[in-house]
C-alpha cells in the first residue's frame, strides 16, 4: 500500500479527539512507519507573527501571514512547512509525491517573513506518526479513508471545509457516513 502524497480523511467514528475530522497529508511511508501533517486544524492561540517573534525572526512589511496548524501530537514544538515545489532549501526540503515539498528548517520561515519563499505554504507544529504497520491496521479497521490530494483543498480551502471537501471530492456525502465502523 503506497500512501506517500495521499490524504487521510478521518471517519466519523474516530475515537481519538485529536484526529476527529482530521485531514492528513502523508509525507513519508515505509515498512518502518508513516509520518504526515494534519492540514485542517488551526492552532487557536498562536499567530504566524507571534511564532516569528518567539523565534526572533524579523517580519518585513511584505511578510506573509499564514495560519499555524496543529500538525499532530508528535514533537509539537517542531515546525514543518508543507509547500509548493517552487521552493527548495538545500539538502533539507523533502520531496513529497504529488508535487509538494516539506521543509523543517528556519530558512523557509525567514523567507516567508520577508514575503518570499514558496508560492503556497501551510505551517504545522508537530506531526502525526505511526509505527510499523500501525497506519495500515487503522485503514483496515476503517478509521481512515485515503484520497488523492488536491492542491486547492490543501492550501486554499478554509480549514473548516477541508474534511467535507475531501469527502465530497470522492463523491461521498458526509451526512451519509455512519459513526459506527464495520464491514458489509
Amino acid at each position: 500500500m503506497e500512501l506517500v502524497g495521499k490524504l487521510l480523511v478521518a471517519m466519523p467514528a474516530m475515537a481519538d479527539p485529536r484526529f476527529e475530522h482530521a485531514v492528513i497529508l502523508v509525507c513519508a511511508h515505509s515498512d518502518e512507519g508513516a509520518m504526515g501533517l494534519i492540514i485542517n486544524k488551526p492552532v487557536q492561540d498562536l499567530s504566524f507573527a507571534g511564532l516569528l517573534d518567539h523565534l526572533n525572526i524579523p517580519k518585513s512589511a511584505e511578510g506573509r501571514e499564514i495560519v499555524v496548524h496543529f500538525g499532530g501530537p508528535v514533537e509539537r514544538g517542531r515546525g514543518f512547512v508543507l509547500h509548493s515545489p517552487d521552493y527548495r532549501s538545500t539538502g533539507t526540503t523533502m520531496t513529497i509525491e504529488g508535487g509538494y515539498g516539506m521543509t523543517a528548517t528556519l530558512d523557509v520561515l525567514e523567507a516567508l517573513a520577508q514575503g518570499a519563499g514558496p508560492d503556497l505554504a501551510l505551517l504545522a507544529l508537530g506531526y502525526s506518526g505511526w509505527g510499523p504497520g500501525q497506519l495500515e491496521a487503522e485503514i483496515a479497521r476503517n478509521d481512515w479513508l485515503t484520497v488523492e490530494p488536491d492542491t486547492a483543498l490543501i492550501f486554499s480551502a478554509a480549514d473548516g471545509d477541508k474534511w467535507m471537501g475531501a469527502l465530497r471530492g470522492m463523491g461521498i456525502d458526509p451526512l451519509s457516513l455512519s459513526a459506527t465502523a464495520g464491514r458489509a
